[in-house]
């Protein structure tokens, strides 16, 4: 036996991992699951109202208002997710 064959064991072992791990990634389907998806808090309309004259009364450089920009983003997403 060859010095080095414990060398080309652990590197195929390693590669024989990888592949394995690999293939477990591609059994995962990208399809939404049914019940999988986060519920869409519904608002009355003065609920709206109310948040969005408190939303044109901040300060421009508000964090709040890319807050809000990336909350409508999620809730757009949830949308589209039990449709």
């Amino acid at each position: 036996m060859k010095p080095n064959a414990g060398c080309w064991r652990l590197r195929l072992v390693s590669l024989m991992t990888a592949v394995s791990l690999l293939g477990a990634c591609a059994m995962v389907s990208s399809e939404p699951v049914a019940g999988m998806c986060p519920p869409v808090v519904e608002y009355s309309q003065a609920e709206q109202t109310q948040t969005a004259d408190e939303f044109a009364a901040l300060p421009d450089d508000s964090v709040l208002i890319d807050w809000l920009a990336d909350y409508s983003l999620l809730r757009e997403q949830a949308r589209a997710c039990v449709s």
